[in-house]
């Protein structure tokens, strides 16, 4: 590739990195990388968990914006989740 230290394998990495971010289905994710078993998407999948936490926490932002322009006191309230 001509650039030091870099190599496809990097490059294919970040590819299946990107799509994993995205929030594609296991089955997608395989088709896209290529592979017949699950091994690797899952290793990508796990490895962008922490999206999980950031989405959680934006809804608890604007479930506290909620709660305090109508006042219902149901800010934070434990609800069901799946």
């Amino acid at each position: 590739m001509g650039l030091p230290g870099l190599h496809f394998h990097d490059l294919r990495h970040t590819g299946d990195m990107l799509a994993a971010e995205s929030g594609v289905g296991l089955k997608d994710l395989m088709a896209r990388m290529g592979h017949d078993n699950v091994r690797a998407a899952m290793i990508y999948q796990h490895a962008v968990r922490g999206a999980d936490k950031a989405i959680t926490d934006a809804i608890d932002r604007r479930l506290g914006e909620r709660e305090d322009e109508e006042g219902d006191g149901m800010a934070g309230a434990m609800v069901p989740a799946g």
